[in-house]
């Protein structure tokens, strides 16, 4: 640490983006490769696939612009079709991010579910307009037209015998239709369900399974064509999966032989059920209350993958979550859209791990190394803030539903909740940690309140943080009614002896935090407060506020130091970096300003979001800063200041380099070399030089030709360009129409036409070249008036002298 003190500070001078998560899923069916490493999540118009290990995404992007309504990946995974709502369908080299093949889907209505066969060379669609399509895709035509189907085909599955040829669909009669494919009929309907099936699951040849949202599996003999007996799951099922027969799945309840499969479903648990004896042998324990209804945690689809072992769960929330097939033990989890994010901070001892508030009760914790996600409950309505304590290991959120929340990350990376207080009227808006110790948290509330809420020793200490199995109710040590309106902001000073307020009210005020007494008001901005930050090293506080400044203050006096102007728009956080002589600001227009306290100025402006950036935090080495905005995209900002400084040195160094060799090479008289060396440098006074030695030597017109042919297509482009200004001036023309001269020679009209900026250098060149031609013009009349008055004075002159001989 003494050492980082007696370092001079570096000043910073950018960051660029190292780092995005965004958005990847928006609804729609899930698929996942064969391997189990790539995973493929619609978005929108585009059709995002993520590596499952480090979370790295690229995107199919469409011309279209339109939504993906259906996409499927062919069993061998080399295929990849996706249909839009412009009625297209797309085949894709999803390896290479290539569409390769477009045709008209022929349906009139978008399509709304896709399958291959299992040798990959059969495509069936299901319509919105109640037909079913069945493409060929090697020969690339429609084969089957199959009409009968009431209302949307929202499931279509082939049989996995393909010796079979016949195909499964549903629609919204909530009846099983089965086709031949040979005489492209329905040849049976299975009837059962009184509600929407939602998948389908062949265990062999002659059984399926279906589910439906009737809260009910059915199981059918596909010989009869018979029920052979209905599985009641008492929730509304969106995805039942068979477990496979080989492998131990005894922690899951599976004791005999025989068939079992998975559902999934509104009340967001997996169940395994016995298909002989209809009954539940396994339910998944949940770290939340299970509801009957569909909430936001209900399922809303169900994979298997057998080449890894995993079970992938889809919720409504968008939450991709991968487990242990026979343990079902959570691996992995992904979240596929955040909604707004309303904070955002590092956590960890390394800050491995950011923590995020997105406009949902669940707090996510993520991984930035795998973007594994935890989901965390406990609060029950909207979570507003966050704070982390100077180690990184605990941290406080605080939420809409007036209470706060301690989380404490264990070795392992888990958080789990070790504390929580209730006490404010309203919704708890703003949250702060003591920076010394972990001794107290303070918070303020819509209510207008401050509270310091003191953190048990039972807390801190490791030996017995390990012991809580429940979370402990805080008490408020001290409440305070702070301000006349919302108090936005929340700030404890370095040493842990004072508090800052910011509020709507236009004032931020200065606490003292044994007993929070009022030591001083700020006055001075124009809108509402919505920052407030204690300067690390100085006796010093910045605000930020709605009226678009941010200011120093000194704290003895209250005065105002510094005023920054420059934001457009509401300026929503504000942080200190390289130890406290640059300060970060967020506006509510999406762009990050770095300001240099010392000279007032705007170093750098960042634009990286679209829409209000709501969190902004650095991390503990200051060489990374993370932004979260309602545009529901978490950046990870590096800073790029020492990288830019040595690029610029070795440009520089490189520059001085060039310029000897070119200097040397003029002393040499190597023309060829020092033209394509002065081009390169891009300096059109040093090539005037070059051609003008050139053209001074005895047959220069000839080199100069010579050497401007030898020079490639660029060079030539370039010295191009920079004629076109040597001949503005009359010093310089001769050299600029010599060039032309030899361009005009030695290259065909067409290739000059090929030029970059040709139009431009002609219509630049014309009017200056005329007037130089003019000139000229007149230079030799004038030349042979002189002439003619010369050989006439002369004549006069020797007339008189032959005179004089006489």
């Amino acid at each position: 640490m003494e050492a980082a003190a007696a370092s001079p500070v570096r000043f910073k001078s950018n960051y660029a983006v190292s780092r995005k998560i965004e958005p990847f899923y928006k609804g729609g069916r899930v698929q996942i490769n064969r391997d189990g490493k790539f995973m493929f999540c619609p978005c929108g118009n585009k059709l995002n696939v993520i590596d499952v290990e480090t979370g790295a995404l690229h995107s199919l992007q469409q011309d279209d612009e339109e939504d993906i309504t259906s996409f499927v990946l062919s069993p061998d995974d080399e295929i990849l079709v996706t249909g839009s709502r412009a009625l297209l369908l797309k085949q894709w080299n999803w390896q290479e991010n290539k569409c390769v093949r477009t045709w008209k889907a022929v349906h009139i209505a978008p399509v709304a579910s896709m399958a291959f066969d299992p040798t990959s060379t059969l495509l069936a669609t299901g319509g919105c307009d109640s037909t079913i399509k069945i493409w060929d895709m090697i020969k690339q035509y429609c084969t089957h037209n199959l009409k009968g189907s009431s209302g949307v085909v929202h499931l279509v599955e082939f049989h996995p015998d393909i010796s079979r040829l016949q195909l499964f669909s549903s629609s919204i009669d909530y009846k099983i239709r089965i086709w031949d494919l040979n005489s492209s009929k329905c040849v049976a309907m299975l009837d059962g369900h009184f509600s929407a099936i939602t998948s389908l699951a062949f265990a062999d040849g002659d059984t399926l399974i279906s589910s439906g949202r009737d809260k009910i599996c059915m199981v059918w003999d596909l010989k009869t064509r018979e029920s052979k007996r209905t599985v009641p799951v008492y929730e509304s099922v969106e995805a039942a999966v068979l477990l496979p027969e080989k492998g131990d799945f005894s922690q899951l309840g599976v004791k005999k032989q025989g068939l079992h499969f998975v559902t999934a479903g509104s009340k967001g648990i997996l169940k395994v059920w016995e298909v002989a004896t209809a009954a539940c042998v396994y339910t998944q324990p949940v770290p939340f209350e299970s509801k009957e209804e569909a909430s936001e945690r209900s399922l809303t689809q169900c994979m298997l993958v057998p080449e890894r072992n995993e079970i992938v769960t889809v919720s409504v929330e968008h939450n991709i979550v991968l487990y242990d097939a026979q343990t079902l033990q959570l691996r992995k989890q992904l979240a596929g859209y955040n909604d707004e994010v309303l904070d955002v901070k590092f956590l960890g001892p390394g800050d491995s791990h950011i923590v995020v508030a997105t406009n949902s009760p669940q707090l996510k914790v993520f991984e930035l190394a795998t973007s594994h996600c935890q989901i965390l409950y406990g609060h029950t309505e909207t979570i507003l803030a966050l704070d982390v304590f100077r180690k990184g290991l605990m941290f406080v959120s605080c939420a809409k539903d007036k209470s706060l929340r301690v989380w404490r990350m264990t070795k392992d990376g888990r958080v789990i909740c070790v504390a929580q207080g209730l006490g404010h009227a309203h919704g708890v808006g703003a949250v702060s940690c003591s920076r010394l110790k972990e001794s107290f948290i303070v918070t303020s509330s819509q209510d207008c309140t401050i509270k310091i809420w003191n953190i048990p020793e039972s807390l801190t200490s490791k030996a017995k943080a390990a012991l809580i199995s429940s979370p402990e109710t805080l008490h408020a040590k001290v409440t305070e009614r702070g301000h006349n309106k919302d108090i936005n902001s929340v700030a404890v000073s370095p040493n842990d002896k004072l508090i800052a307020t910011g509020s709507q009210d236009r004032l931020a005020k200065l606490w003292s935090s044994s007993d929070c007494s009022l030591l001083g008001v700020f006055t001075g901005h124009k809108r509402g407060i919505w920052c407030v930050q204690f300067s690390p090293v100085d006796q010093i506080l910045a605000t930020s506020s709605a009226d678009g400044t941010l200011k120093l203050w000194g704290l003895r006096d209250f005065s105002c130091l510094k005023t920054f102007e420059g934001h457009d728009a509401s300026v929503l956080k504000i942080i200190f970096v390289s130890r406290g002589t640059q300060l970060l600001s967020s506006g509510s227009d999406g762009l990050l300003k770095l300001w240099t306290i010392k000279t007032n100025e705007c170093v750098k402006t960042l634009d990286g979001h679209e829409d209000k950036i709501w969190g902004l935090h650095s991390n503990k080495q200051d060489d990374m800063v993370v932004t979260a905005s309602s545009d529901s995209c978490i950046t990870l900002w590096k800073d790029v200041t020492e990288i830019e400084e040595k690029e610029a040195q070795a440009k520089q160094e490189e520059q001085i380099m060039k310029e000897q060799e070119l200097s040397n090479l003029l002393h040499e008289k190597r023309y060829l070399k020092a033209l394509g060396l002065a081009i390169s440098l891009d300096r059109p006074h040093t090539v005037l030089m070059v051609v003008k030695a050139i053209l001074k030597e005895a047959d220069g017109r000839k080199h100069l030709e010579e050497n401007i042919v030898r020079l490639r297509k660029d060079q030539k482009e370039a010295v191009l360009a920079f004629l076109v200004t040597w001949n503005t001036n009359s010093r310089n023309c001769h050299e600029a129409q010599a060039v032309i001269e030899t361009l005009l020679k030695h290259e065909a009209p067409d290739s000059l036409l090929q030029y970059s900026g040709i139009k431009s250098a002609v219509e630049s060149l014309l009017p200056y070249t005329e007037r130089h031609f003019q000139r000229l013009s007149r230079l030799l009349q004038a030349s042979m008036f002189i002439d003619f008055m010369f050989q006439n004075m002369r004549l006069a002159d020797a007339a008189q002298q032959e005179d004089m001989t006489l």
